[in-house]
């Protein structure tokens, strides 16, 4: 794909992401439903925060496009690999971690994560767009760009980091509420909360190992992924 044409794909995904993120945060704390709890506000919220950190990506993304345009190619090639390690740490694991969790409890029970009255103030299509169209455009962006993953070492510390930090919030949460930013962790025993934390890394972790398998499959080694940014296609 021309870097004209990526250029404006990426400054779309941006301004979709602004508006999703907006669209969230304009939601009154009057009209939650009685099951959500003021603290953390919306930042709690995994989904959320999956929203802010895909703007920044296809924000640096953009960046990185119009960069190109202008032969910058000093400066591109320090955006392109931020671009590179947020997207394989951060912004497609995290965007398939949300896609699949929600849905898979969702269907189970959607008390746990979505009560019902939600729907009366998030409507469908919001609801969609945060949780299903996440996935979509990851996989979008893996096809329409090349990235060069980190050593699998270095990103899977990354993203493990990553993983604790959060979880660490939801703790904190507990700690100073005494309520679980998602109802599904108070059915659980400590032992078997710790047993679902561990799982939840273990999992995003290897979301983090089919992402880098499918960007090998659909632009081959990392040769050919530096060799497209050295020319700057």
């Amino acid at each position: 794909m021309k870097t004209s044409t990526l250029a404006v794909y990426h400054c779309f995904a941006l301004l979709w992401y602004m508006f999703l993120s907006y669209s969230i945060l304009l939601i009154r704390a009057e009209d939650r439903p009685s099951e959500v709890f003021l603290y953390g506000a919306q930042w709690k919220y995994l989904t959320v925060l999956n929203l802010v950190f895909q703007a920044i990506f296809y924000g640096v993304s953009f960046l990185a496009d119009v960069l190109r345009l202008i032969k910058k190619l000093r400066t591109v090639k320090y955006v392109i690999s931020c671009r590179d390690l947020l997207f394989s740490v951060g912004a497609f694991p995290v965007a398939t971690f949300v896609f699949i969790s929600f849905w898979t409890l969702y269907t189970y029970n959607r008390e746990l994560v979505y009560p019902k009255s939600l729907d009366g103030i998030i409507p469908m299509w919001l609801n969609h767009a945060v949780h299903t169209a996440i996935v979509v455009l990851a996989l979008l962006e893996m096809i329409v760009t090349p990235h060069h993953y980190p050593p699998k070492k270095k990103g899977l510390t990354l993203l493990g980091f990553v993983s604790i930090a959060y979880i660490s919030w939801v703790l904190w949460i507990y700690w100073a509420t005494k309520q679980w930013v998602y109802p599904l962790f108070g059915l659980f025993s400590p032992v078997f909360l710790a047993a679902f934390f561990t799982g939840s890394i273990v999992f995003i972790l290897c979301i983090y190992t089919f992402g880098e398998f499918l960007n090998h499959v659909i632009w081959g080694d990392s040769a050919v992924i530096l060799e497209y940014k050295r020319k700057g296609k």
